[in-house]
Protein backbone atom coordinates (compact mmCIF):
# COMPACT_ATOMS: atom_id res chain seq x y z
CA UNK A 1 0.00 0.00 0.00
CA UNK A 2 2.50 2.22 -1.29
CA UNK A 3 0.26 5.47 -1.91
CA UNK A 4 -1.17 5.56 1.78
CA UNK A 5 -0.92 8.85 3.84
CA UNK A 6 -1.96 8.77 7.40
CA UNK A 7 -2.96 11.82 8.99
CA UNK A 8 -3.14 11.79 12.67
CA UNK A 9 -5.22 14.73 14.36
CA UNK A 10 -3.13 15.52 17.67
CA UNK A 11 -4.10 19.01 18.13
CA UNK A 12 -6.55 19.52 20.90
CA UNK A 13 -6.29 20.92 24.22
CA UNK A 14 -7.68 17.75 26.03
CA UNK A 15 -8.98 20.23 28.51
CA UNK A 16 -11.20 17.19 30.66
CA UNK A 17 -7.66 16.11 31.02
CA UNK A 18 -7.06 19.00 33.68
CA UNK A 19 -3.19 17.81 32.64
CA UNK A 20 0.16 20.02 31.69
CA UNK A 21 0.88 16.89 29.26
CA UNK A 22 -0.91 16.99 25.85
CA UNK A 23 -3.44 14.14 25.81
CA UNK A 24 -2.26 11.98 23.18
CA UNK A 25 1.43 11.79 25.29
CA UNK A 26 -0.70 10.17 28.27
CA UNK A 27 -0.04 6.99 28.59
CA UNK A 28 -1.84 3.99 28.19
CA UNK A 29 -0.82 0.08 28.40
CA UNK A 30 2.43 1.45 28.40
CA UNK A 31 2.74 3.35 25.17
CA UNK A 32 1.56 7.20 24.84
CA UNK A 33 -1.60 7.15 23.37
CA UNK A 34 -0.50 8.18 19.60
CA UNK A 35 2.24 5.64 19.79
CA UNK A 36 -0.89 3.05 19.87
CA UNK A 37 -2.61 4.40 16.76
CA UNK A 38 1.05 5.07 15.14
CA UNK A 39 1.75 0.78 15.24
CA UNK A 40 -1.58 0.61 14.10
CA UNK A 41 -1.15 2.11 11.07
CA UNK A 42 2.07 0.44 10.55
CA UNK A 43 -0.34 -2.10 8.94
CA UNK A 44 -0.28 0.01 6.12
CA UNK A 45 3.09 0.40 5.36
CA UNK A 46 2.41 4.29 4.92
CA UNK A 47 4.52 5.84 2.44
CA UNK A 48 4.24 9.25 4.35
CA UNK A 49 2.71 10.20 8.00
CA UNK A 50 1.71 13.13 8.91
CA UNK A 51 0.72 14.68 12.29
CA UNK A 52 -1.49 17.34 13.27
CA UNK A 53 -0.35 19.85 16.20
CA UNK A 54 -2.01 22.64 17.70
CA UNK A 55 -2.43 22.90 21.34
CA UNK A 56 1.37 22.47 23.08
CA UNK A 57 3.12 21.88 19.65
CA UNK A 58 6.51 21.95 20.43
CA UNK A 59 6.05 19.40 23.15
CA UNK A 60 4.35 16.93 20.69
CA UNK A 61 6.95 17.32 18.01
CA UNK A 62 9.80 17.02 21.21
CA UNK A 63 8.20 13.33 22.47
CA UNK A 64 7.89 12.01 18.73
CA UNK A 65 11.03 13.45 17.11
CA UNK A 66 13.10 10.37 17.30
CA UNK A 67 10.60 8.69 15.44
CA UNK A 68 11.66 8.56 11.86
CA UNK A 69 9.18 9.70 8.67
CA UNK A 70 7.12 11.75 10.49
CA UNK A 71 5.93 15.70 9.11
CA UNK A 72 3.90 17.50 11.29
CA UNK A 73 1.30 20.77 10.29
CA UNK A 74 0.45 23.43 12.67
CA UNK A 75 -3.69 23.91 13.03
CA UNK A 76 -3.46 27.29 15.13
CA UNK A 77 -6.00 28.21 15.35
CA UNK A 78 -8.24 24.92 16.25
CA UNK A 79 -11.77 25.56 14.47
CA UNK A 80 -12.05 21.96 14.04
CA UNK A 81 -11.87 18.58 12.16
CA UNK A 82 -12.26 19.83 8.63
CA UNK A 83 -9.78 22.48 9.57
CA UNK A 84 -7.36 20.47 10.95
CA UNK A 85 -6.90 18.32 8.42
CA UNK A 86 -6.75 20.88 5.79
CA UNK A 87 -4.00 22.00 7.31
CA UNK A 88 -1.68 19.00 6.06
CA UNK A 89 -2.25 19.95 2.23
CA UNK A 90 1.43 21.67 1.77
CA UNK A 91 2.66 18.26 2.92
CA UNK A 92 0.41 16.24 0.63
CA UNK A 93 0.50 18.33 -2.54
CA UNK A 94 1.06 16.71 -5.75
CA UNK A 95 0.62 13.39 -4.33
CA UNK A 96 -1.56 10.66 -5.36
CA UNK A 97 -3.38 7.61 -3.28
CA UNK A 98 -5.39 7.26 -0.49
CA UNK A 99 -5.58 9.59 3.45
CA UNK A 100 -6.41 7.53 6.14
CA UNK A 101 -7.35 9.79 8.91
CA UNK A 102 -6.75 8.91 12.34
CA UNK A 103 -7.06 10.19 15.93
CA UNK A 104 -4.10 10.42 18.32
CA UNK A 105 -6.53 9.62 21.07
CA UNK A 106 -8.34 6.18 20.15
CA UNK A 107 -5.79 3.57 20.82
CA UNK A 108 -7.91 0.60 20.59
CA UNK A 109 -8.17 0.22 17.14
CA UNK A 110 -6.99 -2.45 15.41
CA UNK A 111 -5.13 -2.74 12.22
CA UNK A 112 -7.50 -4.96 10.57
CA UNK A 113 -9.89 -3.31 11.23
CA UNK A 114 -7.87 -0.40 9.09
CA UNK A 115 -7.07 -2.93 6.39
CA UNK A 116 -10.81 -3.73 6.11
CA UNK A 117 -11.49 0.17 5.95
CA UNK A 118 -9.13 0.32 3.43
CA UNK A 119 -9.81 -2.35 0.89
CA UNK A 120 -13.59 -1.03 0.94
CA UNK A 121 -12.48 2.19 -0.27
CA UNK A 122 -10.54 0.89 -3.04
CA UNK A 123 -12.68 -1.92 -3.77
CA UNK A 124 -15.82 0.63 -4.17
CA UNK A 125 -13.37 3.45 -5.51
CA UNK A 126 -14.83 5.82 -3.22
CA UNK A 127 -13.92 9.23 -2.47
CA UNK A 128 -14.66 8.29 0.64
CA UNK A 129 -15.58 5.75 3.31
CA UNK A 130 -15.88 5.97 6.85
CA UNK A 131 -15.45 3.61 9.83
CA UNK A 132 -18.66 3.29 11.96
CA UNK A 133 -19.79 1.75 15.23
CA UNK A 134 -23.38 0.47 16.41
CA UNK A 135 -23.29 1.28 19.94
CA UNK A 136 -26.07 1.19 23.06
CA UNK A 137 -25.61 4.60 23.91
CA UNK A 138 -24.74 6.83 20.99
CA UNK A 139 -24.76 10.03 23.14
CA UNK A 140 -22.45 12.32 22.03
CA UNK A 141 -21.51 10.85 18.91
CA UNK A 142 -22.56 12.14 14.90
CA UNK A 143 -24.67 10.02 13.97
CA UNK A 144 -24.94 8.42 10.28
CA UNK A 145 -28.15 9.21 8.33
CA UNK A 146 -29.18 6.52 5.45
CA UNK A 147 -30.86 6.82 2.62
CA UNK A 148 -32.29 3.55 1.45
CA UNK A 149 -29.32 2.26 3.07
CA UNK A 150 -26.41 4.52 1.54
CA UNK A 151 -24.93 6.98 4.15
CA UNK A 152 -26.35 10.42 3.15
CA UNK A 153 -25.20 11.91 6.27
CA UNK A 154 -23.71 12.81 9.67
CA UNK A 155 -25.20 14.48 11.76
CA UNK A 156 -23.40 15.79 15.22
CA UNK A 157 -24.95 15.33 18.38
CA UNK A 158 -25.60 19.04 18.97
CA UNK A 159 -27.02 19.31 15.47
CA UNK A 160 -29.18 16.00 15.60
CA UNK A 161 -33.01 16.29 16.14
CA UNK A 162 -34.51 13.81 18.08
CA UNK A 163 -34.95 11.65 16.29
CA UNK A 164 -31.63 11.64 14.15
CA UNK A 165 -30.45 11.09 18.20
CA UNK A 166 -32.42 7.82 18.49
CA UNK A 167 -29.66 6.49 15.74
CA UNK A 168 -27.36 4.08 17.69
CA UNK A 169 -24.87 3.97 14.29
CA UNK A 170 -21.94 6.46 15.08
CA UNK A 171 -19.00 8.37 13.71
CA UNK A 172 -16.11 6.63 14.79
CA UNK A 173 -13.90 9.77 13.62
CA UNK A 174 -11.75 7.58 11.05
CA UNK A 175 -11.84 7.80 7.57
CA UNK A 176 -10.06 6.85 4.27
CA UNK A 177 -10.31 9.61 1.81
CA UNK A 178 -9.00 10.15 -2.60
CA UNK A 179 -6.53 12.28 -2.36
CA UNK A 180 -8.11 13.86 -5.68
CA UNK A 181 -10.56 15.66 -4.33
CA UNK A 182 -9.78 15.83 -0.93
CA UNK A 183 -8.60 19.23 0.12
CA UNK A 184 -10.34 21.30 -2.76
CA UNK A 185 -13.63 20.30 -0.96
CA UNK A 186 -12.41 20.70 2.09
CA UNK A 187 -12.14 24.39 1.28
CA UNK A 188 -15.94 23.99 0.81
CA UNK A 189 -17.14 23.28 4.43
CA UNK A 190 -19.04 26.03 6.12
CA UNK A 191 -18.82 26.32 9.75
CA UNK A 192 -22.54 27.06 10.29
CA UNK A 193 -23.63 24.29 13.20
CA UNK A 194 -23.67 24.56 17.00
CA UNK A 195 -19.60 24.70 17.72
CA UNK A 196 -19.05 26.87 14.76
CA UNK A 197 -16.36 24.77 13.83
CA UNK A 198 -15.44 23.23 9.95
CA UNK A 199 -17.13 19.52 10.47
CA UNK A 200 -15.34 17.17 8.40
CA UNK A 201 -18.77 15.10 8.23
CA UNK A 202 -19.82 17.15 6.20
CA UNK A 203 -17.85 15.88 3.24
CA UNK A 204 -20.02 13.04 3.01
CA UNK A 205 -22.79 15.85 2.64
CA UNK A 206 -20.39 17.56 0.17
CA UNK A 207 -19.28 13.99 -2.28
CA UNK A 208 -23.24 12.93 -2.28
CA UNK A 209 -23.94 16.24 -3.62
CA UNK A 210 -21.59 16.12 -6.36
CA UNK A 211 -22.14 12.43 -6.85
CA UNK A 212 -19.19 10.73 -5.66
CA UNK A 213 -18.96 7.22 -4.16
CA UNK A 214 -19.52 7.68 -0.25
CA UNK A 215 -18.87 4.19 1.89
CA UNK A 216 -19.22 3.13 4.92
CA UNK A 217 -17.07 -0.19 7.28
CA UNK A 218 -18.45 -1.11 10.69
CA UNK A 219 -16.35 -2.08 13.27
CA UNK A 220 -17.03 -5.34 14.57
CA UNK A 221 -16.25 -4.25 18.62
CA UNK A 222 -17.39 -0.63 19.41
CA UNK A 223 -14.90 -0.73 21.52
CA UNK A 224 -12.11 -0.77 19.25
CA UNK A 225 -13.23 3.67 18.27
CA UNK A 226 -12.96 4.50 22.26
CA UNK A 227 -11.35 7.97 22.36
CA UNK A 228 -10.05 9.31 25.34
CA UNK A 229 -10.61 12.33 26.84
CA UNK A 230 -10.60 12.08 30.97
CA UNK A 231 -8.62 10.31 33.22
CA UNK A 232 -11.31 7.90 33.58
CA UNK A 233 -11.61 6.89 29.96
CA UNK A 234 -7.99 6.72 30.10
CA UNK A 235 -8.07 4.16 32.87
CA UNK A 236 -10.42 2.30 31.02
CA UNK A 237 -8.92 1.91 27.73
CA UNK A 238 -5.69 0.73 29.93
CA UNK A 239 -7.90 -1.96 31.22
CA UNK A 240 -8.94 -3.24 27.83
CA UNK A 241 -5.06 -2.80 26.15
CA UNK A 242 -3.97 -4.81 29.09
CA UNK A 243 -7.16 -7.49 28.82
CA UNK A 244 -6.36 -8.28 25.34
CA UNK A 245 -2.50 -8.45 25.73
CA UNK A 246 -2.57 -11.43 28.92
CA UNK A 247 -5.87 -12.93 26.25
CA UNK A 248 -3.26 -12.94 23.63
CA UNK A 249 -0.61 -14.54 25.53
CA UNK A 250 -2.65 -17.23 27.11
CA UNK A 251 -3.62 -18.19 23.37
CA UNK A 252 -0.15 -18.79 23.10
CA UNK A 253 0.38 -21.12 25.58
CA UNK A 254 1.21 -18.93 28.80
CA UNK A 255 -0.48 -19.63 32.20
CA UNK A 256 -1.56 -15.71 33.43
CA UNK A 257 -2.75 -16.81 37.05
CA UNK A 258 -4.87 -14.01 37.67
CA UNK A 259 -5.19 -11.49 34.10
CA UNK A 260 -6.49 -8.83 36.36
CA UNK A 261 -3.59 -8.19 38.24
CA UNK A 262 -1.20 -8.50 36.02
CA UNK A 263 0.63 -6.19 33.41
CA UNK A 264 2.56 -7.09 30.41
CA UNK A 265 3.65 -4.73 28.12
CA UNK A 266 3.05 -4.69 24.61
CA UNK A 267 7.16 -5.26 23.14
CA UNK A 268 7.51 -8.20 26.14
CA UNK A 269 7.71 -11.63 24.84
CA UNK A 270 6.96 -14.91 26.59
CA UNK A 271 7.59 -18.52 25.79
CA UNK A 272 5.35 -21.53 26.01
CA UNK A 273 4.41 -22.79 29.37
CA UNK A 274 5.65 -20.19 31.83
CA UNK A 275 3.55 -19.23 34.76
CA UNK A 276 2.76 -15.56 35.46
CA UNK A 277 1.63 -15.27 39.11
CA UNK A 278 -0.68 -12.44 40.12
CA UNK A 279 0.50 -9.07 40.75
CA UNK A 280 3.44 -9.64 38.28
CA UNK A 281 4.66 -6.41 36.10
CA UNK A 282 6.47 -7.09 32.56
CA UNK A 283 7.90 -4.33 31.36
CA UNK A 284 9.72 -2.80 27.86
CA UNK A 285 11.26 -4.98 26.31
CA UNK A 286 11.35 -7.70 28.41
CA UNK A 287 11.92 -11.49 26.96
CA UNK A 288 10.68 -14.52 29.05
CA UNK A 289 11.27 -18.05 28.18
CA UNK A 290 9.38 -21.31 28.46
CA UNK A 291 9.10 -22.92 31.67
CA UNK A 292 9.30 -20.17 34.10
CA UNK A 293 7.68 -19.53 37.29
CA UNK A 294 7.64 -15.70 37.92
CA UNK A 295 5.94 -15.58 41.00
CA UNK A 296 4.15 -12.68 42.77
CA UNK A 297 4.78 -9.48 43.17
CA UNK A 298 7.85 -9.53 40.44
CA UNK A 299 9.01 -6.30 38.70
CA UNK A 300 10.89 -7.30 35.21
CA UNK A 301 12.22 -4.47 32.86
CA UNK A 302 14.14 -4.72 29.74
CA UNK A 303 15.32 -7.63 30.76
CA UNK A 304 15.99 -11.49 29.18
CA UNK A 305 15.28 -14.59 31.67
CA UNK A 306 16.14 -17.74 29.66
CA UNK A 307 14.34 -21.02 29.95
CA UNK A 308 13.42 -22.60 33.29
CA UNK A 309 14.21 -20.01 35.14
CA UNK A 310 12.08 -19.17 38.87
CA UNK A 311 11.77 -15.63 39.88
CA UNK A 312 10.53 -16.17 43.41
CA UNK A 313 8.37 -13.24 45.36
CA UNK A 314 8.99 -9.88 45.10
CA UNK A 315 12.10 -9.54 42.85
CA UNK A 316 13.21 -6.36 40.81
CA UNK A 317 15.10 -6.87 38.11
CA UNK A 318 16.23 -4.00 35.78
CA UNK A 319 18.44 -4.54 31.95
CA UNK A 320 19.79 -7.91 33.59
CA UNK A 321 20.49 -11.40 31.95
CA UNK A 322 19.11 -14.62 33.99
CA UNK A 323 20.29 -17.66 32.27
CA UNK A 324 18.79 -20.84 32.07
CA UNK A 325 18.12 -22.74 35.59
CA UNK A 326 18.55 -19.93 37.86
CA UNK A 327 16.66 -18.86 40.52
CA UNK A 328 16.25 -15.52 41.93
CA UNK A 329 14.36 -14.28 45.18
CA UNK A 330 12.38 -13.77 47.00
CA UNK A 331 13.25 -10.20 47.36
CA UNK A 332 16.32 -9.73 45.35
CA UNK A 333 17.17 -6.64 43.24
CA UNK A 334 19.08 -7.27 39.90
CA UNK A 335 20.17 -3.63 38.53
CA UNK A 336 21.18 -2.89 35.32
CA UNK A 337 23.94 -4.80 33.47
CA UNK A 338 24.20 -7.73 35.62
CA UNK A 339 24.21 -11.53 34.72
CA UNK A 340 22.68 -14.36 36.30
CA UNK A 341 24.34 -16.98 35.32
CA UNK A 342 22.93 -20.82 34.50
CA UNK A 343 21.84 -22.62 37.32
CA UNK A 344 23.32 -19.82 39.68
CA UNK A 345 21.18 -18.47 42.71
CA UNK A 346 20.50 -15.25 43.68
CA UNK A 347 18.75 -15.73 46.90
CA UNK A 348 16.65 -13.29 49.74
CA UNK A 349 17.93 -9.84 49.91
CA UNK A 350 20.38 -10.01 47.63
CA UNK A 351 21.69 -6.87 45.46
CA UNK A 352 23.51 -7.21 42.46
CA UNK A 353 24.42 -4.14 40.69
CA UNK A 354 26.20 -4.35 37.09
CA UNK A 355 27.97 -7.90 38.71
CA UNK A 356 28.16 -11.15 36.83
CA UNK A 357 27.48 -13.78 38.48
CA UNK A 358 29.29 -16.97 37.07
CA UNK A 359 27.11 -20.63 36.07
CA UNK A 360 26.18 -22.57 39.51
CA UNK A 361 27.35 -19.78 42.16
CA UNK A 362 25.69 -19.00 44.62
CA UNK A 363 24.80 -16.03 46.93
CA UNK A 364 21.29 -17.00 48.61
CA UNK A 365 21.26 -14.40 51.84
CA UNK A 366 22.05 -10.78 52.35
CA UNK A 367 24.77 -9.27 50.29
CA UNK A 368 25.35 -6.76 48.07
CA UNK A 369 27.26 -7.28 44.63
CA UNK A 370 28.33 -4.39 42.99
CA UNK A 371 30.74 -3.74 40.01
CA UNK A 372 31.34 -7.53 40.33
CA UNK A 373 32.72 -10.35 38.23
CA UNK A 374 31.81 -13.78 39.93
CA UNK A 375 33.48 -17.02 38.80
CA UNK A 376 31.82 -20.64 38.29
CA UNK A 377 30.57 -21.83 41.50
CA UNK A 378 31.16 -19.54 44.31
CA UNK A 379 29.69 -19.53 47.34
CA UNK A 380 29.13 -16.45 48.68
CA UNK A 381 28.08 -16.14 52.17
CA UNK A 382 25.25 -14.38 53.97
CA UNK A 383 26.36 -10.78 54.52
CA UNK A 384 28.58 -10.11 52.08
CA UNK A 385 29.67 -6.56 50.66
CA UNK A 386 31.71 -5.31 47.62
CA UNK A 387 32.86 -2.24 48.93
CA UNK A 388 32.90 -1.17 45.14
CA UNK A 389 32.94 3.24 46.04
CA UNK A 390 35.23 5.13 47.65
CA UNK A 391 33.56 8.30 47.62
CA UNK A 392 34.85 9.68 44.10
CA UNK A 393 34.57 5.99 41.69
CA UNK A 394 33.33 3.03 41.31
CA UNK A 395 36.11 -0.09 41.61
CA UNK A 396 35.69 -3.85 40.57
CA UNK A 397 36.22 -6.80 42.78
CA UNK A 398 36.78 -10.27 40.70
CA UNK A 399 36.49 -13.55 42.45
CA UNK A 400 37.45 -16.37 40.65
CA UNK A 401 36.28 -20.21 40.12
CA UNK A 402 35.25 -22.06 43.14
CA UNK A 403 35.73 -19.92 45.95
CA UNK A 404 34.10 -19.62 49.33
CA UNK A 405 33.28 -16.27 51.22
CA UNK A 406 32.46 -17.06 54.44
CA UNK A 407 29.55 -15.10 56.16
CA UNK A 408 30.21 -11.02 57.01
CA UNK A 409 32.41 -10.54 54.33
CA UNK A 410 33.56 -6.59 53.16
CA UNK A 411 35.54 -7.04 49.94
CA UNK A 412 36.92 -3.85 49.56
CA UNK A 413 37.79 -3.26 46.03
CA UNK A 414 39.64 -3.49 43.63
CA UNK A 415 40.74 -6.64 44.93
CA UNK A 416 40.99 -10.33 43.80
CA UNK A 417 39.96 -13.50 45.16
CA UNK A 418 41.98 -16.56 43.31
CA UNK A 419 40.61 -19.96 42.54
CA UNK A 420 39.37 -21.81 45.17
CA UNK A 421 40.74 -19.13 47.74
CA UNK A 422 38.49 -18.99 50.77
CA UNK A 423 38.00 -16.27 52.81
CA UNK A 424 37.27 -16.54 56.78
CA UNK A 425 33.76 -14.99 58.19
CA UNK A 426 34.02 -11.38 59.12
CA UNK A 427 37.18 -10.70 57.47
CA UNK A 428 37.70 -7.11 56.04
CA UNK A 429 39.54 -8.12 52.65
CA UNK A 430 42.31 -5.18 51.36
CA UNK A 431 44.60 -7.10 49.51
CA UNK A 432 44.34 -9.92 46.48
CA UNK A 433 44.08 -13.35 48.01
CA UNK A 434 46.08 -16.47 45.72
CA UNK A 435 44.52 -19.05 44.48
CA UNK A 436 43.70 -22.01 47.09
CA UNK A 437 44.89 -19.97 50.50
CA UNK A 438 42.53 -19.17 52.83
CA UNK A 439 42.20 -15.25 53.97
CA UNK A 440 41.64 -14.17 57.38
CA UNK A 441 41.19 -10.18 58.31
CA UNK A 442 39.49 -10.10 61.58
CA UNK A 443 41.05 -9.05 64.94
CA UNK A 444 42.11 -11.56 67.26
CA UNK A 445 39.69 -13.39 69.94
CA UNK A 446 40.63 -12.35 73.72
CA UNK A 447 38.64 -14.31 76.04
CA UNK A 448 38.84 -12.63 80.01
CA UNK A 449 37.71 -15.24 82.56
CA UNK A 450 35.37 -13.99 85.01
CA UNK A 451 35.44 -10.57 83.72
CA UNK A 452 31.57 -10.59 84.12
CA UNK A 453 31.35 -11.28 87.39
CA UNK A 454 34.08 -8.84 88.49
CA UNK A 455 31.98 -5.77 86.53
CA UNK A 456 28.51 -6.50 88.07
CA UNK A 457 30.27 -6.58 91.66
CA UNK A 458 31.35 -3.13 91.49
CA UNK A 459 28.28 -2.17 90.31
Amino acid sequence: MTDIHIVVLAAGKGTRMKSDLPKVLHRAGELPLIEHVFRTAGALSPATTTVIVGHQAETVRAALGKRLGLGFALQEPQLGTGHALLQAEPLLAGRAGTVVLLSGDVPLLRADTLVALVDRHRQREAAATVLTAEVDDPHGYGRIVRDGGRIAAIVEHKDATEEQRRIREINSGIYAFDLGPLFDALKRIGAANAQGEYYLPDLVTIYRSRGLVVETVTARDPMEILGVNSRRELADVTAILKARRNDALMESGVTIVDPATTFIGPDVTIGRDTVIHPGVYLEGRTAIGANCTINSGVRIVDSQIDDDVVINNFCVICESHVARGARVGPFAHIRPQSEVGEGAHVGNFVELKKTALGRGSKANHLAYLGDATIGEKVNVGAGTITCNYDGVAKHPTVIEDGAFIGSDTQLIAPVRIGKGAYVAAGSSITADVPADALAIARGKQVNKDGWVSRNKKKK
